[in-house]
């Protein structure tokens, strides 16, 4: 018994020692590369900003009379995906109806709120650094980074759909395709493997100051952006070149009574991504409206849509009439880089419509190959 205790003791201490977990390895220091990381508060802060500070949040909740925390998550939530992140104070009030009148006083009380390091973490917290690696064949060309980081309003149906299709797609093409959520993605080294990089309804500011830089420099050396609807559909921007230069016009709004309708869309035949396509066609889904027309930014249209066919009346029944130019699609050069955006996507089955697939099709293998177009002589 005495040999069975010992031996029992000798085990026990043993399995001990290997229960003994490992010394903790240093926590790396919180990534504070985020633009909005010093602002002051105010009435034109991210609103989850002001959510994720209790005194800012306390003080929004007393002046707009509401209680955010029997709000919907999807737009008080303080976690990515959320609404919150595409909205100020200001665009928030006006969707709750409170009274306007309020936020001179708001703004003058948020402004005189410390911005704190724990703030500073907090803001930066919804940005990435995490550089994701890429098995990708040799030779076989164009290679594509399908991007599918969100922060704001994230529609999965749409989401799920696109990145079905532009997988199909790959498949059919010969395209190889490499898919991330990572903006650390967005690094000089990364970028430099890829002939385009695709948004799939991006929504948010996801990109940290470093990863900006490295977009644009992407772009401007001979790289190349193809953004699928959402990707240009935020009604605030906290990156003003995105929607200025970029995309080169700012989202004013879209129906929504009703939200989906079936409306005329025109094709510029002129136009080299008008391949395969018809003069026209017609087909449903969620019809965006810009605040300007992308061509006072030298866009070449390639499709758009005819106001005459479908009810233009936004959220608070304001008139969405862009006129008789209402550019749905178009490219543009960005340095010595090319850019696409549609603006079809909202509706699942959008991605499955053979104009509109075609349309892709013809836009990726355009900006992947063409990389001589904007490259003055």
């Amino acid at each position: 018994m005495r040999i069975v205790r010992a031996l029992s003791l000798a085990f026990a201490a043993v399995s001990s020692a290997w229960l003994v977990p490992a010394p903790a390895q240093a926590k790396a220091p919180p990534m504070l590369d985020c633009a909005g990381r010093d602002a002051p508060f105010s009435i034109n802060s991210p609103f989850i900003d002001v959510l994720l500070n209790a005194e800012a949040r306390r003080l929004a909740e007393l002046a707009t009379g509401q209680d955010f925390s029997k709000g919907d998550p999807v737009f008080v939530g303080t976690k990515p995906p959320s609404f919150a992140s595409i909205l100020t104070i200001k665009e928030a009030a006006a969707f709750a109806g409170v009274d306007l009148k309020i936020l001179p006083d708001l703004d003058r009380k948020l402004r005189a709120l410390p911005v704190s390091h724990a703030d500073k973490i907090a803001r930066c917290a919804r940005y990435d650094n995490d550089r994701p690696r890429f098995a990708l064949q040799k030779g076989k060309k164009p290679r594509l980074l399908l991007f599918e980081k969100i922060n704001g309003f994230r529609d999965a149906p749409s989401v799920n759909a696109a990145h079905a299709a532009i997988i199909a797609m790959a498949e059919r093409k010969g395209w190889t395709l490499a898919i991330t959520d990572k903006g650390g993605a967005f690094n000089s080294a990364t970028l430099g493997h890829f002939d385009a990089v695709i948004w799939n309804n991006i929504s948010g500011d996801v990109l940290t100051l470093g990863q900006r830089r490295a977009f644009q420099d992407y772009l401007n050396g001979g790289g190349a952006f193809v953004g699928v609807h959402g990707s240009a559909g935020d009604p605030i921007y906290f990156w003003d070149w995105y929607p200025d230069t970029l995309i080169g016009a700012r989202f004013a709004g879209h129906p929504m009574n009703p939200q989906f309708q079936e409306a005329r869309i025109t094709v510029n035949q002129s136009s080299v991504l008008a391949e395969g396509l018809p003069s026209e066609w017609r087909m449903t889904d969620e019809w965006y409206s810009f605040k300007s027309s992308p061509r006072a930014t030298g866009a070449q249209v390639v499709l758009s849509l005819d106001e005459s066919t479908y009810r233009r009346q936004g959220r608070f029944g304001e008139p969405l009439d862009m006129g008789a130019d209402h550019p749905l699609a178009w490219t543009r050069c960005i340095g010595k880089g090319r850019m696409f955006y549609s603006a079809i996507g909202h509706l699942p089955e959008t991605y499955s419509q053979p104009q509109h697939v075609r349309l892709l099709e013809n836009a990726i293998s355009w900006a992947a190959t063409n990389s001589s177009q904007c490259r003055k002589p």
